[in-house]
């Protein structure tokens, strides 16, 4: 509930406006000073004369509550830009002044709590000691979400208030030359199963023999091709050329047939079913570790299933990561990944990348939807909502995986024009806001040529 008369604002917390005030400095370049005075939240660029408004202050956002009110804004109706050319989503507000934003002597006014909201979204304050329904994985799902239930999860809407702030910014301070942002893609891959046939025991291979290729794919070559290639596989310690997820050259061809690099994730533990049937140590993943890196492309972490509620866990996979590739003479100056399955706990799981010493984490999208889950396509300083305290941990939001698209157990779409319009959607809208397009696609979903025509399509 908007309250025109707060006497204490959670932005007042000192913690909290550094890690706001890093954020813009992020964005737009400059020292900025963010404090509340006189019942408003006052934003300030250091050296500078001139100040920025933020008055009808929303203590709501502070609070995990996906049940807020949401309204819509017309900012071209009002002679402001909105960056996809719509309405701006505002939750927290029934209705919304007009003017949003007016001019006075000393600057500009702001009738809505945008450092509030983006305090919301980025610090996943509604997920915080969340004790809502989870899904069949214990995770936090997108249909909980506020910005689905407002349908605004397929909108960078943190951004796009960013972007309004950003030309308020300009007209206060026209002598700025704020940074320029440029769209990117950061493709990742998350290395569950490195090959179907050669890394598993003989009881694994019977099963995807029997299960897999024969009754789920009826696919009685590669049923008859399995065990020469497991053979092959644990006589020659290398993956074989014929395993159908040995795609891993034909992924770094395409990254870099587009200038891009590739981020692979590898399972380095767990025991639960859902984990790897390889290890880490095995010759034929040192080589491909050591592939990967001679091309240029990146190694990284997947924790195993069960590691998310553990800072222990996490710790010690990260170690045997990182003890196998000084081992092979691979050096990197930043080490990340994603959650298995993208299991997650909010905010625990920050602190065991935090304690692995790692460098980022882009576990941050949803399972069952596409989108932005953080409200932005653009990498950000993590934050603890709770303790309200930064974390020395950057989040890179995940806004597409192709298995939530494709696969029939969520959306379903599968190799149809609509799915692949999806994608492109999601692409297309990072790229109006200058922002990063983060995609997943799995190593072991390469194997038809639909997937591989449907991924080279998006990246075009």
């Amino acid at each position: 509930m908007v309250n025109k008369n707060v006497k204490y604002h959670p932005l007042q917390h000192k913690s909290s406006i550094k890690w706001l005030e890093k954020i813009l400095s992020e964005r737009f370049n400059y020292d900025w000073i963010l404090s509340y005075k006189s019942k408003k939240l006052q934003l300030r660029v250091n050296g500078h004369e001139g100040v920025i408004f933020f008055d009808l202050l929303n203590t709501s956002f502070f609070s995990p509550d996906s049940n807020l009110c949401c309204s819509l804004w017309d900012a071209q109706l009002e002679g402001w830009h909105s960056a996809l050319g719509t309405q701006i989503p505002a939750p927290g507000a029934n209705t919304l002044p007009i003017p949003l934003i007016e001019h006075q002597s000393e600057g500009y006014l702001i009738h809505y709590d945008i450092f509030s909201f983006i305090y919301w979204m980025l610090s996943r304050q509604e997920e915080a000691d969340y004790s809502g329904e989870l899904d069949n994985h214990d995770r936090f799902p997108a249909t909980a979400s506020h910005a689905y239930k407002n349908n605004y999860l397929n909108r960078p809407v943190v951004d796009e208030w960013l972007y309004i702030l950003e030309q308020v910014i300009l007209r206060t301070w026209p002598q700025l030359k704020l940074k320029p942002k440029e769209f990117n893609i950061k493709l990742s891959h998350d290395v569950d199963n490195p090959s179907r046939y050669g890394l598993c025991s003989i009881k694994q291979l019977i099963r995807t023999v029997v299960g897999g290729e024969i009754i789920k794919r009826k696919n009685v070559m590669g049923a008859l091709k399995a065990p020469w290639i497991h053979y092959a596989t644990q006589k020659n310690l290398h993956l074989h050329v014929h395993d159908p997820n040995n795609t891993f050259d034909w992924i770094m061809d395409v990254s870099e047939q587009h200038g891009l690099n590739s981020a692979f994730y590898f399972i380095c533990g767990g025991k639960a079913p859902q984990d790897a049937n390889y290890y880490p140590e095995h010759p034929a993943i040192r080589e491909l570790m050591r592939n990967i890196h001679k091309r240029g492309h990146e190694i990284g972490l997947h924790p195993s299933y069960n590691s998310y509620l553990s800072h222990e866990i996490i710790t010690a996979e990260a170690q045997r990561l990182r003890k196998i590739c000084s081992e092979e003479g691979i050096k990197q100056s930043d080490w990340g990944g994603r959650m298995h399955f993208l299991r997650w706990e909010h905010p625990s799981t920050l602190y065991s990348w935090e304690k692995a010493n790692m460098n980022y984490d882009s576990t941050l999208g949803y399972a069952d939807m596409p989108g932005f889950r953080c409200g932005t396509c653009f990498e950000y300083p993590a934050f603890d909502p709770v303790k309200k305290q930064i974390i020395n941990l950057r989040i890179r939001p995940l806004i597409t995986m192709e298995c939530t698209i494709i696969a029939d157990r969520y959306m379903g779409l599968g190799y149809t024009e609509k799915a692949l319009n999806t994608f492109l959607y999601f692409k297309e809208t990072c790229r109006k806001v200058n922002g990063t397009y983060t995609l997943l696609w799995h190593n072991s979903y390469f194997t038809t040529a639909e997937d591989k025509f449907m991924y080279k399509e998006i990246l075009v």
